[in-house]
């Protein structure tokens, strides 16, 4: 039997039949025949790792069948697992063959089996070398099987968080204690674990550890485990866990940045509150106090837009961003606080600092003044003659990021009697960031036609759709977008804060919606307005009753 020593590369068959009949190694003669073959084992159990993390687990079972076999039976012989750096060999192998998202009851037996095949593999000892003194000695401890091993991921998951902090002191790195291999296949051993309650500590431990190597330690696919696992809510993490996560792994705060794009666009808004809720479960705003993690969302953000063409939605959801942003900036310890300039590096910072501040720090008398100020400083900066188009793209984002000023903008115009040039040449650049062919030009002086003839409207006492028609074929007349949604504007702010307007708002909207294309449109005025009133809480109940009214009608 310990003649032939020669095996062909990656021959499953060859090395089952040897597993078959070496067993456990009980006999003299297949004991000496496992070591003969050990070294070439510990190569072929490698050579098959580096060819399985390259496949997902369903494509290596079809590939190579007899793979869950062969690694059984050798999870048993304990002169494989214990020779060399076969054990963990073995262990990386059959985290390979694990399935992060199990389809069916095969697959998810298939896992059950190796989580059952990990934990024997971390508990072997001399004890396991017999079944009958094993099971002795876990009844001696009062445990059954189960508990047993239940306590000994605890145990395990203990002595390995002792080890990796115990390798830090006061935030400091002490070197040469736990080598960067070892924390790489510590977090290799997790990846068919993540979702195991018990092993949260290790992965936070794991996630906050920085050992001082110039590259990252920890496996990617582990990185990018637990990035999902968090995402579809299998497990929690506290926040300095997922903002070390992200920065340390650039592609899981991508691809959190655009699940969470995705989830509020895949969805009917109703309200703000819900957008809210979403963004901050995410933890992106609390994570976005960091500039670095800060520029990525909002150039995500940005690239998001761009590529919908400014669909209400999408803009909707970056100035909700935003906002949550600004509070947590705000509510942070001073001496914990970037300055401005980290998060908005290449952006006046006087504007910057005019848009940060919230309506409510302004006593509403002022807003006027302060729009007029943002108008003045950005018309400075994009009427600039040696202006590039990519240097106009990032003021408008800019802008556009604190939307929440221009809807205030826009209620100005009709609320209190104000100079309306500065404001309407906001919202014009805000709808009209291009001026190519006097485009913003003549936006403007369409949005004054139609601010004019509203004014004229607006302490009419009766009123009805025909009134506001002439308006109304500015929409339909022009082939602008920008210009279509900067009078949409007008118009939807005009029925709300006008007491006649109140009274066809109804079917005015019915009429607009019904012949024009930009009901998406209205219905994020209307919410976006509905969740500043509750916000501030200081207008009158026929507005809100409207507002509810409206959106009710746009939901059928």
């Amino acid at each position: 039997m310990a003649q032939d020593t020669t095996a062909p590369t990656l021959d499953f068959k060859y090395w089952l039949d040897k597993a078959v009949e070496w067993g456990q190694a009980t006999t003299l003669e297949t004991q000496k025949d496992v070591c003969l073959h050990l070294p070439q084992l510990q190569e072929f159990l490698q050579q098959t790792y580096e060819t399985l993390k390259h496949m997902n687990s369903i494509v290596a079972i079809q590939q190579f069948p007899l793979i869950g076999q062969l690694l059984g039976r050798l999870c048993w012989n304990p002169f494989v697992i214990g020779y060399d750096e076969s054990q963990k060999t073995l262990m990386w192998c059959l985290c390979c063959l694990y399935s992060s998202e199990p389809q069916n009851p095969v697959e998810l037996k298939a896992n059950s089996w190796i989580r059952s095949l990990l934990c024997h593999l971390l508990s072997s000892s001399k004890w396991e070398s017999n079944e009958a003194e094993t099971t002795t000695f876990i009844s001696a401890l009062g445990y059954t099987s189960a508990d047993y091993y239940c306590h000994l991921v605890e145990n395990m998951v203990s002595s390995l968080v002792t080890e990796l902090r115990g390798n830090q002191f006061n935030g400091l790195t002490v070197q040469g204690r736990v080598p960067a291999s070892r924390v790489n296949a510590v977090s290799l051993f997790c990846l068919p674990l993540i979702t195991l309650p018990d092993i949260t500590p290790l992965l936070e431990t794991l996630l906050l550890y920085h050992g001082g190597a110039p590259k990252e330690i920890l496996s990617s696919q582990f990185l990018e485990a637990v990035n999902d696992a968090f995402l579809k809510k299998k497990i929690s993490l506290s926040e300095s866990a997922v903002f070390s996560l992200w920065l340390r792994h650039l592609p899981s705060l991508e691809n959190t940045t655009l699940h969470v794009l995705d989830q509020l666009v895949s969805i009917q808004m109703n309200s703000l509150e819900e957008v809210t809720c979403v963004i901050k479960d995410s933890f992106l705003p609390q994570a976005a106090s960091h500039p670095a993690i800060f520029r990525i969302v909002n150039e995500i953000f940005k690239n998001a837009l761009l590529e919908t063409d400014g669909t209400p939605e999408v803009m909707t959801i970056i100035q909700v961003f935003t906002q949550l942003f600004v509070q947590v900036h705000q509510n942070e310890n001073k001496q914990h606080k970037f300055p401005l300039k980290a998060y908005f590096p290449h952006h006046h910072q006087p504007l910057v600092i005019a848009l940060l501040r919230r309506p409510f720090e302004l006593p509403a008398t002022h807003w006027s003044q302060h729009l007029t100020h943002i108008s003045d400083m950005l018309k400075a900066l994009v009427e600039d003659t040696n202006i590039s188009s990519s240097d106009l793209l990032e003021i408008w984002f800019l802008v556009a990021c604190f939307g929440e000023w221009l809807d205030i903008a826009a209620e100005q115009l009709l609320k209190t009697a104000v100079e309306p040039d500065a404001l309407l040449w906001l919202l014009a650049f805000y709808y009209c960031p291009q001026n190519e062919n006097l485009q913003r030009i003549q936006t403007m002086a369409e949005a004054r036609a139609v601010y004019n003839h509203l004014m004229m409207l607006f302490n009419t006492t009766t009123l009805s759709v025909r009134d506001l028609q002439a308006a109304v074929n500015y929409i339909t007349d022009t082939e602008q977008r920008y210009t279509q949604h900067l009078i949409t504007h007008l118009l939807t702010n005009f029925l709300l804060l006008s007491s006649s307007g109140h009274m066809i708002a109804q079917e005015f909207i019915s009429h607009i919606t019904e012949t024009t294309d930009i009901s998406k449109e209205v219905r994020s005025l209307l919410i976006r307005t509905a969740y500043r009133i509750n916000q501030n809480g200081k207008e009158n109940q026929k507005t809100v009753k409207l507002l509810n009214e409206l959106l009710q009608k746009l939901n059928v």
